[in-house]
């Protein structure tokens, strides 16, 4: 095989999986231009073609698409390759790839990386943030970070932080003209800020526990949105009652501009987990950030 093959059959790959030119040309580092010449040189030297495109997106043929079922085995072994001759140096390298929701990036993933990254130099870290669960396999993701209780069972799962606790709060500007709920299911009568769930579809139903059984109470509002901050801002602004997290509402709750209700009916969740799929040798990039990462209860 001739080098500039190898090159861009790896490149093949990052398009694929991107399903952009404009992607996958910011994540290799070439311009645009240049990738779309390599894949028609490449798709002309093996006589096939190996991607459909359209003016919004480019997805791959059935050529394409038996091309990559040999091809990223491959390329898996290679880049194992190079992180165990990394490894052999004492110098863990390479980019460590994570899905992860910002509430984890923020409050697990943030404080330990400045002594990660430079305790290790060589290794780059590229998170990619959404709520909704993704296929780290199929999405060559090396990892993923979620709660303990939805990380799927045939997963390497790793415990990173605490349990993470509810809460249910309103602004004292809007219990002054609503009465506070006594019970979840008094929220029917209330102005109250949902979450929009994108991939899933439709809206998160709030989670409330009675003597250990937990139970959930669909609400209604003029607002929805698939962000954290925004629905702390609105509930902030008076707009109506919202459920977070409670550390990120501890603050504004001491400081007197939301007030908390409920309290006994919030629920404690398992804490994040880092999880990966089973291998024979995990990258000693990920492994490294699997240990500054792992939670230790003893220190908080």
């Amino acid at each position: 095989m001739k080098r500039d093959d190898l090159y861009d059959l790896a490149a093949f790959a990052v398009v694929a999986g991107q399903g952009s030119f404009t992607r996958a040309a910011a994540e290799l580092g070439m311009s645009q231009s240049a990738l779309s010449h390599a894949m028609k040189s490449l798709e002309a030297r093996l006589g096939v073609r190996l991607l459909s495109r359209t003016t919004r997106s480019v997805s791959t043929t059935e050529a394409g698409e038996t091309m990559l079922r040999s091809l990223r085995p491959a390329l898996e072994d290679i880049a194992s390759g190079v992180d165990a001759v990394g490894a052999l140096r004492g110098k863990p390298s390479g980019t460590v790839r994570l899905t992860a929701t910002k509430h984890a990036v923020s409050t697990v993933v943030m404080p330990v990386l400045p002594r990660f990254l430079a305790a290790h130099p060589d290794i780059r870290v590229d998170m990619l943030v959404e709520d909704s669960l993704t296929d780290i396999v199929a999405e060559r993701i090396d990892a993923g970070i979620r709660f303990g209780d939805i990380v799927e069972k045939d997963m390497v799962a790793v415990r990173i932080g605490p349990d993470i606790r509810m809460a249910v709060v309103g602004a004292p500007s809007y219990f002054a003209d609503h009465k506070v709920p006594r019970t979840p299911r008094e929220l029917a009568g209330h102005r109250c800020i949902n979450y929009r769930r994108i991939r899933a579809g439709g809206l998160y139903a709030w989670d409330f526990e009675d003597k250990g059984r937990p139970f959930q109470v669909r609400v209604e509002g003029p607002l929805a949105f698939n962000n954290g901050d925004l629905i702390r801002e609105a509930a902030l602004a008076g707009h109506g009652i919202a459920y977070a997290y409670d550390d990120e509402v501890a603050a504004d709750i001491k400081a007197g501009r939301l007030k908390r209700i409920l309290e006994k009916w919030c629920p404690t969740f398992p804490g994040y987990y880092l999880y990966h799929p089973s291998r024979r040798q995990t990258p000693p990039a990920l492994s490294a950030l699997i240990a500054a990462l792992r939670y230790n209860p003893r220190s908080g």
